[in-house]
């Protein structure tokens, strides 16, 4: 019998079985992660900051005295599977029974290295009565479906980003959870940071800076090219191919690398926007919307995959504007260097403003300076460039505390004092996907630059883009050769695009699944 429960439905109501309605499903996860979010991260990060104030190790913050083990079985074996095994370590009461990958050569040696069992196939640790909960560390189109299954095998769950391919599957997972009474949680662990959280008070409450104009969000990281085969790449002999693909189509490999290099392609991941985009944007989410804003009610996007030549289909170069009804956040993405000729260093991209702020970070705009914020740190600098306040907390590992506050949640059942409740991860990962959507409808009805250029007044659009242009023409290319999607309206309430071009784009919000791999809808969408 299991230590932790769920509180399942009367009649044990399985994902199989009947479907939620569509208002339950949608407005009862709204509604909670709304009525309780600014209470919770007051209360969460008080308790933090206490905690970390008296030491920095793990397993001392709110659940120490707790006898009870958490046996968790870790799905994934890749990189970040192995990241994700260490930081669970560093947490008192948890214990990793079993490691399932499709991979039996890196499987089988995590497992033997965590004195854990080996699992091929994740369905077997899902029917493993001793498995209390999974981390799930896939590639990025298994997320959704291997939460789904763990949800519904009674298992709690932990979930990497990006949560969902589409908009469509993320709201399914939320659903499920709903239904299930299941805890889960998604892998931003920046929400376990308490740094969000000053940084939040500072902008909101105290309002040093004044009201905020908008945000500069970017992730500018070199990536080289994935290579491009003339033959299809065929998967290592130790990976049962099959298992591996799950959800996923089963198309020819023209990379050169089977692990990882699957980020770059639509079929399997999600690109740099789906990689790094969710952790920043999410960031973004949290310290300038206050959480207020799920997802953009407009997106106009430039992207492509240029220079390399190579076999991927995601973007290596992405701006995007995210408009809300509060105000506008715009996004630069770039893998590619500035030159191809040296050691290579990764784009500058100011957008016209005095600040640049990290590579993989965000600027928040305001009336009297700016906000600076990154992985870990920030900093406030006023109108004349002074930084007046940093941000900083150190000796923390923000991975296990936020495993940590997971495994907190198992024991007491209360999903309401989750960092990252599987709602507000969905309406992160939500941002990232609709950016991705936008290059990708590209068609007949897409924008010129010059329109792309004048889709919003604020002057630092225009600048971003002109810094894009410059950047290509540093690398032999141009702008001329990104794809423009035409600009669409998005729903957020119903998570579907309306309006001129909405075809368009609701046509990525579902993919084709393969026999056997399905994604169950429990939660209907309206049209």
């Amino acid at each position: 019998m299991r230590r932790f429960k769920h509180n399942h439905p009367p009649g044990g109501l399985r994902l199989g079985g009947q479907r939620g309605s569509n208002s339950r499903a949608y407005s009862s996860c709204f509604l909670k992660a709304m009525l309780n979010d600014f209470t919770i991260k007051r209360r969460r990060f008080l308790g933090l900051a206490a905690g970390i104030g008296a030491s920095a190790s793990i397993g001392r913050v709110g659940w120490a005295s707790a006898n009870d083990e958490v046996r968790i079985a870790l799905i994934g074996a890749g990189g970040r599977g192995g990241g994700l095994a260490k930081a669970a370590g560093k947490v008192n009461g948890v214990k990793i029974v079993a490691v399932t990958d499709p991979d039996e050569k890196r499987g089988g040696s995590l497992a033997e290295k965590l004195q854990a069992k080996y699992h091929k196939d994740l369905r077997s640790v899902l029917d493993d009565p001793n498995v209390d909960a999974v981390i799930i560390a896939t590639c990025n189109h298994w997320h959704c479906l291997a939460a789904m299954w763990a949800i519904d095998a009674g298992k709690d769950v932990y979930v990497e980003k990006p949560l969902g391919h589409s908009q469509w599957e993320g709201r399914q997972v939320c659903a499920a959870a709903e239904r299930a009474g299941a805890v889960v949680q998604l892998g931003t662990q920046q929400r376990s940071d308490p740094i969000q959280m000053q940084a939040r008070e500072f902008l909101h409450d105290q309002k040093t800076l004044g009201e905020i104009q908008y945000v500069i969000a970017k992730r500018l990281g070199v990536r080289g090219t994935i290579g491009k085969r003339s033959s299809p790449l065929s998967p290592p002999g130790d990976v049962d191919y099959d298992l591996w693909l799950g959800p996923a189509q089963d198309i020819p490999m023209y990379r050169n690398s089977f692990h990882y290099d699957w980020h770059w392609n639509f079929n399997t991941g999600s690109g740099e926007m789906g990689n790094w985009g969710v952790h920043i944007l999410d960031d973004v989410r949290n310290v300038a919307y206050q959480d207020s804003v799920t997802t953009p009610t407009r997106v106009s996007a430039a992207g492509g995959r240029l220079v390399w030549g190579d076999a991927g289909t995601t973007p290596n170069v992405h701006a995007v504007l995210f408009e809300t009804e509060t105000f506008p956040t715009f996004m630069a993405l770039s893998n590619l260097p500035q030159s191809t000729e040296g050691k290579a260093k990764s784009w500058q991209v100011d957008a016209g403003l005095p600040v640049q702020g990290s590579g993989s970070g965000y600027v928040v705009v305001c009336e009297g300076g700016y906000y600076a914020g990154q992985r870990g740190s920030g900093k406030a600098v006023d109108a004349d460039g002074k930084t007046i306040r940093s941000f900083k907390v150190n000796g923390i590992d923000t991975v296990a505390m936020h495993i940590e506050n997971f495994v907190n949640a198992v024991r007491t059942r209360d999903t309401g004092s989750l960092n990252a409740p599987i709602e507000n991860g969905h309406h992160s990962t939500g941002w990232c996907n609709l950016g991705n959507v936008a290059v990708q409808a590209a068609g007949a009805s897409s924008l010129t630059m010059e329109q792309l250029q004048s889709t919003t007044d604020v002057a630092a659009w225009p600048r971003l883009l002109s810094d894009f242009g410059s950047a290509l023409q540093g690398l032999g290319s141009d702008a001329s050769q990104l794809q423009i999607g035409p600009t669409l309206t998005h729903d957020p309430a119903t998570e579907r695009f309306v309006g001129s071009n909405a075809e368009s784009g609701n046509s990525f919000l579902k993919r084709e699944y393969r026999k056997g791999f399905e994604v169950t809808e429990v939660a209907l969408q309206t049209s």
